[in-house]
């Protein structure tokens, strides 16, 4: 028979059914869907990684305490400054302290984080001011008393979106605000970017730390493809400044922000991984499903099969009706599974925070998936159909 007379076929014997063809095909719908949704949210979430890691600043080197104790800090101003006249692959260079800090401004206190820094940090983390200017260099050698903040706390110090000119306290001290920061809103993880106070670093070492360490030395590098690159320049002057023998280790961290996104996006990607192979399983019993239905069809057709093998019809034909029937059937409950899914994640994008991100390779990877379920299932019930004998099958009633 050709094709078309075969889809054709299967399309009358499938509606003749409906609710047991729609029943049928209910895991197929489940499965595809799951996966499709599934690899979606999974991509959203290694892209939203991806945007939160970038907005810590570009071609980021930061350089910390060994696994994250102070107790055994050694990084100093001196360090970032020698890394900053002595390193030729890095851009900008800032140390930089950071605390937890409730400060008071006109209209009440706010805790918010305070971060002492340098004029380079600016360039590293890519922020604009939306009014007033930035920390300068004088700033920082004279130790004044200035500072930037984010839109956040002008809003709750100051009652408004500006607050340059006006005066805020930290701790003790008064702090003449000299900027405002462009607001840039909350990252993918949730974390407000407009929730800080800048201050020129040796101020905030002088009134905000015990001691002279910093928190961490935050770099750029000239470019992203040189980053490696950067990261062994830095290591090898800082070595040398801490006076570390080729035999010890070192006694900071650097992490590389590709190497970030690369671990975090892999974890992501194993974990977008675990969830499809999980969703799939409803694909496998949604095939199960195809064929118990399509050997109930057979043992429900067998008269039907011996008229058609007693006029002609090869066991040949017979096999390819059966066979067609039940990838049509499969290929039905893999559209509905897709139109199902992206209605899902629409839905998704509208109403919730979830970011999801279609791939439309993946769909196409889906639906070919759906057919070769039902090859796989409908060849035994197809083969069986084929098998019958002619004369016992026209005895059936």
């Amino acid at each position: 028979m050709k094709p078309t007379v075969l889809v054709k076929l299967s399309f009358r014997s499938i509606f003749r059914n409906r609710m047991r063809s729609l029943l049928t095909t209910l895991g197929i719908i489940i499965g595809v869907s799951s996966v499709i949704i599934m690899v979606a949210i999974g991509e959203g979430s290694q892209a939203q990684i991806r945007d939160t890691i970038n907005s810590m600043g570009s071609n980021l080197l930061v350089v910390l305490p060994p696994r994250g104790r102070f107790d055994a800090n050694r990084l100093t101003q001196k360090d970032a400054e020698r890394i900053r006249t002595e390193a030729t692959l890095v851009s900008a260079v800032s140390g930089t302290l950071r605390r937890s800090v409730t400060v008071v401004g006109g209209t009440g206190n706010w805790t918010t984080t305070v971060y002492g820094v340098e004029p380079d940090y600016q360039a590293i983390k890519q922020w604009e001011l939306l009014e007033g200017e930035f920390l300068s260099e004088q700033d920082v050698k004279s130790r004044r008393k200035v500072a930037v903040i984010g839109s956040t706390v002008a809003k709750n110090l100051f009652g408004s979106v500006t607050g340059v000119g006006e005066t805020l306290r930290i701790g003790n001290a008064p702090f003449q605000v000299v900027g405002l920061l462009k607001s840039r809103g909350t990252n993918s993880m949730g974390q407000d970017l407009d929730d800080v106070v800048l201050v020129p670093l040796t101020t905030a070492l002088v009134r905000l730390s015990r001691n002279n360490y910093l928190s961490s030395i935050e770099i750029s590098a000239i470019s992203e493809d040189r980053m490696t690159e950067a990261q062994a320049e830095v290591e090898g002057i800082l070595r040398e400044s801490h006076r570390l023998s080729d035999d010890k280790e070192n006694d900071f961290e650097i992490l590389n922000q590709s190497q970030i996104i690369e671990v975090a996006s892999s974890t992501a990607k194993v974990l977008t991984i675990l969830l499809a192979c999980i969703a799939g399983v409803s694909l496998v019993v949604g095939g199960i499903g195809i064929m118990n239905i399509m050997l109930v069809s057979v043992t429900e057709r067998t008269r039907e099969i011996g008229v058609r093998l007693a006029v002609g019809a090869r066991k040949k034909d017979i096999l390819l009706q059966f066979l067609t029937e039940s990838i049509v059937l499969s290929l039905l409950g893999g559209a509905i599974g897709i139109l199902f899914s992206l209605g899902v994640i629409a839905g998704l994008g509208k109403f919730s925070s979830i970011r999801a991100i279609v791939n439309p390779l993946f769909i196409l990877v889906s639906a070919g998936f759906a057919g070769s379920v039902g090859v796989f299932f409908g060849y035994y019930p197809a083969r069986k159909a084929s098998g019958l004998n002619p004369i016992e099958a026209l005895r059936t009633e």
